[in-house]
């Protein structure tokens, strides 16, 4: 039986274990932040200074990306050679997506990036293994999402709903649109759509949908 993997092309393999940033400026630039306003930064901040960052940046409040002015600046401050360091993988990105979608954006300026809780390393052809499989994951994740939604819509028809605006909101159908709402290649209009309610019934029974929906993080801003 052949592997699936020997079905791609070798320069594949080349592309994916290449030395990203191709060359490293040995600059280390850390960001941390705290989830609540019980915690400290100085823990993060002792070892992103252990690890040899030259400069930390540091949000002092929970929030999502679009809201951490720490976080902006520092991935404006970042040049192609650098490489970024974290604590840890969740004091980053808040969900896998949101984080995949970042660290994808850093490859593509030629940064590296470094969380030293998971010891992962994309600089390393290991940790960019390691994020190509986090990837994989997220997207395979996204689809179960949906067939998960369209067999549930297709109970309900089944059962004498045919769509449109349901006699009750379930804890089902509010997690598939919280599972869904971060999702950038959706519109507000199109996961109402697919779970059977009007966009007012997301926004009447989903206080933080605007939250969710602020993971869309936008391409990250360039150091001129």
């Amino acid at each position: 039986m052949t592997s699936p993997t020997a079905e791609l092309p070798e320069d594949s393999f080349a592309d994916l274990l290449a030395a990203c940033p191709a060359t490293r400026s040995e600059i280390l630039i850390g960001y941390a932040r705290v989830s609540t306003r019980d915690q400290s930064l100085g823990r993060q901040i002792d070892a992103l200074t252990a690890a040899g960052c030259r400069r930390i940046f540091a949000d002092k409040k929970s929030g999502k990306n679009a809201l951490r002015p720490e976080l902006t600046a520092c991935h404006a401050f970042l040049s192609a050679g650098d490489t970024l360091v974290v604590p840890q993988l969740a004091r980053y990105g808040h969900s896998l997506h949101d984080l995949i979608t970042m660290v994808a954006e850093l490859r593509r300026r030629e940064i590296g990036f470094i969380s030293l809780h998971e010891k992962l390393d994309t600089t390393t052809p290991g940790g960019r293994l390691v994020f190509h499989v986090f990837a994989a994951l997220a997207e395979f994740i996204r689809e179960l999402i949906v067939a998960g939604t369209h067999e549930g819509l297709a109970a309900a028809r089944a059962r004498g709903r045919t769509g449109g605006r349901p006699t009750v909101v379930t804890p089902e159908l509010l997690k598939a649109a919280r599972d869904l709402l971060p999702d950038p290649e959706r519109s507000l209009t199109s996961i109402a759509k697919l779970l059977g309610v009007s966009v007012g019934t997301l926004y009447n029974h989903i206080p933080d949908l605007q939250e969710l929906r602020a993971g869309q993080q936008p391409a990250l801003m360039q150091r001129d």
